[in-house]
């Protein structure tokens, strides 16, 4: 059974850092999600563990930064600079699809159950 543990959410003020990690092996593509009350699910950061490579939504470049540790088996979101429309809970995601990231939500088919971020301004 595929398990994505979320951790490391909690309550920030604004211009503070947190450090997402979910627990979970490794897969061709893994990716953070969030979603707030007024917003559909969206993507945060995308990772192709193999490769390497990174894809960010406009709203978090230069701001988060996501990676996969394979000693600790973690995928990892680290947040600086937030802003209160971070608010949100964070999800993390994977699949062994390619490309999974083009596809947003639909491109991956093992969810956690989320943490809670909230930047007070």
């Amino acid at each position: 059974q595929v398990q994505l543990r979320e951790s490391g959410g909690g309550s920030v003020q604004a211009g503070g850092s947190l450090r997402l990690s979910c627990a979970a092996s490794r897969s061709s593509c893994m990716a953070w999600f969030r979603q707030s009350s007024e917003k559909e699910r969206e993507g945060v950061a995308g990772i192709y563990p193999f490769t390497g490579d990174t894809n960010y939504a406009d709203s978090v470049k230069g701001r988060f930064t996501i990676s996969y540790d394979n000693a600790k088996k973690t995928l990892d979101l680290q947040m600086n600079s937030l802003k209160p429309e971070d608010t949100a809970m964070y999800y993390c995601a994977k699949d062994s699809g390619a490309d999974c990231w083009d596809y947003g939500t639909r491109g991956f088919g093992f969810w956690g159950q989320g943490t809670q971020v909230t930047v007070s301004s």
